[in-house]
């Protein structure tokens, strides 16, 4: 039973994937695309973009959350911070971040999420494909994602974070595994640290009846206070994942 459910989500997302191309051709005829950042057309991303974002150093960067310059002294996962937010340490094993949150990487999220730019699902993936440590993918983990809420979805036409999700998969060739319910909260926007770790909480639950691989990446698109991070772990930990990792495309 196990083995023909997951042959039948392979199937459906080969047919989600051939579907979205499709669509995406024919937008593409309507309207030819343009680089988020500069504005040329040909990609949503250009090659000269795309060489100057702000890249994260990752000999610089904290080895367990990903704090852009935290390799030697981290000041955003020690536990006179967390203890604050009700943490002794990061519940995620590990976490890393691709870019820094500029006004040209702020643009490309805002261009993919708000302005229904679909195409920049696959380069922000790739990027964050390149940033996946070896020793995760050696552990074979099942790629899963913050779902969008039903507003959100409602007003984009599309799930922002399941796309990205679905392009990592296929990129490092994992399983894509759907798990949190999509949640119903206030925009994070206007909260602080706090209130958006307490607003995420009470919001993310795991599907009922989802099978919990043992390993998991969480991808998202931006890590802002880590409330959001914070609070998908603690569900899928609770659901019985043993390691979580955490990724995301670009951090504040």
């Amino acid at each position: 039973m196990r083995l023909f459910e997951e042959e039948a989500d392979r199937k459906r997302g080969r047919w989600l994937a051939v579907r979205d191309f499709a669509k995406e051709m024919v937008a593409e005829t309507l309207y030819p695309t343009r680089c988020a950042v500069c504005d040329a057309p040909g990609s949503s991303l250009c090659a000269r973009c795309a060489a100057t974002l702000p890249f994260i150093d990752a000999l610089l960067a904290c080895p367990r959350c990903g704090a852009p310059f935290g390799a030697v002294q981290c000041s955003e996962c020690t536990p006179v911070l967390l203890s604050s937010f009700g943490y002794d340490e990061p519940p995620y094993d590990e976490a890393v971040s691709a870019l820094l949150l500029s006004d040209e990487v702020r643009r490309i999220v805002t261009v993919y999420k708000d302005q229904n730019e679909r195409s920049l699902a696959r380069p922000m993936a790739e990027i964050i494909a390149r940033y996946l440590p070896p020793r995760w993918l050696a552990r074979s983990p099942a790629i899963t994602y913050v779902p969008a809420t039903v507003a959100a979805r409602r007003r984009r036409g599309f799930d922002h974070g399941e796309r990205i999700a679905r392009e990592v998969s296929f990129t490092v060739e994992a399983e894509l595994a759907p798990l949190l319910v999509p949640p119903r909260r206030l925009d994070q926007r206007k909260l602080g640290r706090v209130g958006r770790i307490g607003n995420m909480r009470a919001s993310l639950t795991v599907l009922s009846g989802a099978s919990i691989p043992e390993t998991l990446i969480l991808v998202d698109d931006v890590c802002t206070t880590g409330a959001t991070l914070f609070a998908a772990t603690d569900a899928l930990k609770a659901a019985g994942a043993k390691t979580v990792f955490c990724a995301t495309f670009a951090r504040a």
